[in-house]
């Protein structure tokens, strides 16, 4: 397939986790032979942070304003698939034009559940109903009654799930010296978020306190500068995603924290899930509908509602831990690499072909 990709970006991982989910499924899809353009609107904030900035599996470009999209009119209209992510900048004034331009239009949302809570409190900046009719297949990050009330409710045709993924052959587990000693005990990766930062104050900061000595570490950005970190947890800003994988190599256990939204939701992995599994670091996760769906809860994964529970998970022998990363490595190798995912993007796309384009219907 030709497929025209814009997302709210490639180029940069700085405070967003879609960066590694796109690359990830996008050079997936190269690999299975298809050839894509991703489009990324020029902001400021990733120009000062880029880490791929010339992507060698598909080509790239940015664009200045909406109005710049006009510049590749003629690669949209002659893409067999267009798909929009979530967050993109303009996205209602972006959808108007490309569902002028595209033959078929694909909307990836990588935020389901924050999103749906928008549309419901209708203010959602990027998406609204008459937008969701216009697509022909609406990828969600969320899995579960979300897939249903996103086509009974908001009128999507074809709601069908993408979760993210990682690739095998970049996140793989350390050397065995390594992973016996590893230099943090519990590590957490991810941007400040409010509605995450009581979890993470219950299921690391509490047992830092109540652990020193033991050391503990926290990496990604904005977080406020008043939050009183315990002496035995270290800090890193930000970490590109070429260090993730060392990253989780250097712990001995990673923990996994869940938007509310996501949570409330339910089906909602994270791409940090993934990318540990497949390093075969043993995660320790707060709990989620459907959670066990993606690795057996207690044998691939282990469950902390409490600062005990996450204390009587780092008391575990070392073996305990590293046959619980090993077995969610198993797993992951077999249902959730970015080549799983994009051979389900090719099905979902074959499947919208045999139906009129939704835009038909939509006027």
């Amino acid at each position: 397939m030709k497929l025209v990709v814009l997302g709210l970006s490639l180029s940069s991982s700085w405070g967003n986790g879609h960066a590694t989910t796109w690359r990830a499924l996008l050079q997936a899809l190269a690999a299975r032979g298809h050839e894509i353009l991703f489009l990324e609107r020029d902001q400021p904030w990733y120009a000062a942070h880029r880490d791929l900035a010339n992507p060698g599996f598909c080509r790239f470009a940015l664009y200045d304003e909406v109005g710049g999209l006009a510049a590749w009119r003629a690669e949209i209209a002659a893409a067999d698939v267009t798909i929009i992510g979530s967050y993109v900048p303009d996205s209602l004034a972006v959808i108007a034009l490309l569902r002028a331009w595209a033959r078929r239009l694909a909307f990836y949302d990588i935020d389901t559940p924050v999103t749906l809570a928008a549309l419901e409190r209708g203010d959602c900046a990027y998406l609204d109903d008459a937008a969701i009719n216009c697509f022909d297949l609406y990828l969600s990050f969320t899995a579960g009654p979300t897939l249903r009330r996103l086509e009974q409710c908001h009128g999507a045709r074809a709601a069908r799930a993408l979760f993210c993924a990682a690739d095998p052959d970049f996140y793989a587990p350390g050397d065995a010296p390594a992973q016996a000693h590893p230099r943090w005990d519990l590590g957490y990766l991810g941007t400040y978020s409010p509605d995450r930062q009581p979890a993470l104050e219950r299921l690391l900061l509490e047992p830092a306190r109540r652990a020193p000595g033991r050391r503990f570490v926290v990496a990604g950005p904005q977080y406020p500068a008043d939050i009183a970190w315990p002496a035995n947890v270290e800090r890193i800003e930000h970490l590109p995603p070429s260090a993730h994988a060392a990253f989780y190599r250097g712990l001995g256990w990673t923990l996994n924290i869940t938007r509310s939204a996501m949570i409330a939701a339910g089906h909602s992995p994270s791409v940090r899930l993934f990318e540990a599994a497949a390093c075969a670091t043993p995660i320790v996760s707060d709990f989620w509908d459907g959670l066990g769906d993606f690795f057996r809860l207690g044998r691939e994964i282990a469950v902390a509602r409490s600062s005990e529970d996450v204390l009587t998970c780092l008391d575990r022998p070392r073996a305990e831990a590293r046959a619980i990363g090993a077995a969610a490595r198993a797993r992951f190798l077999r249902c959730h690499t970015a080549a799983h995912r994009a051979a389900l993007v090719e099905m979902y796309c074959d499947e919208i072909t045999m139906f009129p384009p939704a835009r038909s219907k939509a006027g």
